[in-house]
């Protein structure tokens, strides 16, 4: 296998385009730039100037701000690629069949998996076909669409309460669970019309819900050559609307054994698919039966990747660069190895005391974390204005420690130094999860936030971050005239060097 040294004279490609946004398109940039490909970004009117379009070598206008019109327009994209290769980054079309098969037309390499895997995996009634058919174990649930009118029949046969889930997309998105018949019918109707807005499909299934689950998923990375190897596995337990806020890895809920059961499990469906590239394969974890049952595969990179690489030193996203280029993945799995632990806050411009709704606005000031073993993936700037038609992620704080509990206290270390003023985020969440007893004994499920109350306990919560400089006046602001230069002090400097 060839090691390509990073600023490599010889780079898998001379030029990427970055058909994504924020921080996740300001973290490929980075990798594009050290193995020596140049970076062409998109934008829309919103993002003009955001960061990731200032950090690339080129940028091309992609349309308005409306997403539709802009970041999920396959042709317009397509049309303005002008690169050997696009990264799809996560989210938008990094998981659209089409989008790839419109670039092989053109000649253009997708930095991901082909359209045939893309189509698999992305629907999910027929990933879960498949991986049962494969032998890999499947939560409990139906394997064809499930409508009204037959609906009850089938949730009491798997058994209240149960998770209604659209076919066709992830996310979270149409997401709900139904304790009673009641319920059900509602949360039917409300899946079939978000996915349908959402993924253009309609069809919903039904999977048994259980209260207790933890969300396990596994990091794998397979290439052209058919290898595939695992970086291990991620906890992704603590979400707000079925969807993740802070991850971790390794996690505090499995032995070594299920650890390497889980992973194992993980590359049996990679190959059986024949999975190339960067992907994760998610779990659901039954702490009480201790079992695994795969939910759904995530073919692209994912928002968590960092606490991977922190934990095993692999750059993903170059690996992914190689990949796609033909190359084989530059390590074998007896040579991954991962050291310490490490914790993702997911920081957002939300309020979530009111339901988590987007803050957008202008980031009057900003300071991020920094320090020992802290990592930053960023994608603002002080005096940026956060659109309102995107995704309101406006960082993610990545925390390494020899232990847990060393990760733990360097995470609250760095969410106290962050100071983000302008619009309303999630930072005093944050703290109060981080500080929670059960989640410092690694004792939680996916209901942590509805169980431990966080948001009732936010109400008499007084978060603290480290101070800022105080404003200065404007006149204050003004240049002083510069200090006359002592020519004689200078020439005693002189004569002494």
């Amino acid at each position: 296998m060839r090691r390509l040294p990073p600023w490599s004279e010889d780079p898998p490609f001379r030029k990427v385009l970055i058909a994504n946004r924020g921080e996740i398109a300001v973290r490929v940039a980075r990798t594009a730039k050290e193995m020596g490909i140049k970076v062409v970004a998109i934008y829309s009117d919103a993002d003009r100037y955001s960061l990731h379009v200032l950090v690339a070598d080129e940028k091309v206008y992609i349309g308005p701000s409306e997403p539709t019109e802009s970041y999920l327009n396959i042709e317009g994209i397509v049309k303005e690629v002008g690169a050997e290769a696009v990264h799809p980054g996560y989210g938008f079309l990094a998981q659209n069949p089409k989008f790839v098969e419109a670039l092989e037309e053109e000649g253009i390499v997708f930095v991901g998996p082909p359209a045939k895997i893309q189509r698999l995996v992305g629907h999910k009634l027929d990933a879960r076909r498949f991986f049962k058919s494969a032998g890999v174990p499947i939560v409990p649930g139906t394997l064809e669409p499930v409508r009204v009118d037959d609906a009850v029949d089938v949730a009491e046969s798997i058994g209240y309460p149960v998770m209604v889930k659209p076919a066709g997309g992830g996310g979270g998105i149409g997401m709900s669970v139904a304790w009673d018949e009641k319920q059900l019918a509602k949360a039917l109707k409300r899946a079939e019309e978000l996915s349908a807005s959402a993924f253009g499909v309609s069809e919903v299934y039904l999977e048994r819900y259980f209260p207790r689950a933890r969300h396990i998923e596994v990091q794998i990375l397979g290439d052209h050559h058919g290898n595939v190897i695992h970086l291990f596995e991620r906890e992704c337990s603590v979400q707000r609307r079925f969807q993740k806020v802070v991850e971790e890895t390794p996690s505090p809920a499995l032995t070594e054994e299920e650890a390497e059961r889980v992973a194992s499990y993980a590359v049996k469906a990679a190959k059986a698919v024949g999975y190339v590239n960067a992907g994760t394969f998610e779990f659901l974890f039954d702490p009480d039966a201790r079992e695994f049952y795969l939910l759904e595969v995530n073919s692209r990179i994912q928002v968590e990747h960092p606490i991977t690489e922190a934990v095993t030193g692999v750059d993903i996203v170059r690996q992914q660069f190689l990949i796609a280029a033909g190359e084989e993945i530059e390590f074998s799995q007896n040579e991954v190895e991962r050291r310490g632990h490490a914790f993702e806050a997911r920081v957002y411009a939300e309020d979530p005391a009111a339901g988590f709704v987007p803050s957008p606005g202008r980031i009057e000031r900003l300071r991020e974390p920094s320090g020992p073993w802290i990592r930053v993936d960023s994608g603002v700037y002080e005096g940026w204005e956060v659109p309102p038609y995107y995704d309101p992620l406006l960082m993610k704080v990545i925390a390494w420690g020899r232990d847990r509990e060393e990760a733990r206290k360097r995470m609250l270390r760095a969410l106290w130094e962050t100071v983000i003023e302008g619009v309303k985020t999630n930072l005093a969440f944050l703290q109060v999860v981080f500080q929670d007893e059960a989640f410092i004994k690694g004792d939680y499920t996916t209901r942590f936030v509805e169980e431990r109350r966080i948001l009732d306990r936010l109400k008499d919560f007084s978060p603290s971050h480290a101070e800022l400089p105080p404003r200065r006046r404007a006149e204050e602001r003004a240049r002083p005239p510069a200090p006359r230069v002592d020519s004689w002090k200078l020439i005693s400097r002189i004569e002494k060097l």
